[in-house]
């Protein structure tokens, strides 16, 4: 993102801040819509992650990719969402998995999700975090960890069956 755009959304200039919703606005609805398939939730995410951006843009500080810190503040908006609803979260975890059970799919909080995602191997953990979190494909995924494209699926196949048996786990005694 140019600079110049950036400094117009820090004096609040409503077309800078329209260039940046427009370049930012497909990539960040990608990376919401991996924690919810429902679209009054997804506008809502997205609606408030691009408040809090144009809010705190003064606060860029130029260290990083200014995506990244996008990206943040939109997982921060996400997990805002889900725990001030207090509703679950159907997260890449469930996706079409008859393996875990409804009980401990509808009892799962978000905080809970990322407890548990804290809980994995090192590898895995990073693999999950670019996939599912920062929406980074499998291909760029390899590149940033010097890893193969298939290493990286696999990494992210094996995570979400950890995290499965420990879901299960932890409900199962509920």
């Amino acid at each position: 993102m140019a600079e110049k755009v950036i400094t117009g959304c820090c004096q609040n200039s409503r077309q800078s801040q329209e260039v940046l919703y427009r370049h930012f606005f497909p990539i960040m609805q990608r990376m919401v819509s991996r924690y919810t398939r429902d679209e009054d939730q997804l506008i809502d995410i997205l609606n408030n992650g691009f408040l809090k951006v144009f809010k705190n843009i003064q606060s860029y500080t130029y260290a990083g990719s200014f995506e990244g810190w996008i990206r943040k503040i939109m997982f921060h908006s996400v997990s805002n969402y889900f725990r001030s609803k207090k509703t679950d979260v159907k997260f890449l975890v469930f996706e079409d998995n008859p393996m875990v059970n409804e009980t401990a799919s509808s009892n799962l909080y978000f905080d809970d999700l990322m407890a548990f995602v804290k809980e994995l191997p090192d590898k895995h953990q990073q693999v999950f975090h670019l996939y599912a979190i920062e929406g980074f494909k499998h291909k760029e995924i390899g590149a940033q960890l010097n890893i193969s494209e298939n290493t990286s699926k696999w990494y992210l196949s094996e995570a979400r069956k950890l995290m499965q048996e420990k879901i299960g786990k932890r409900y199962a005694s509920r």
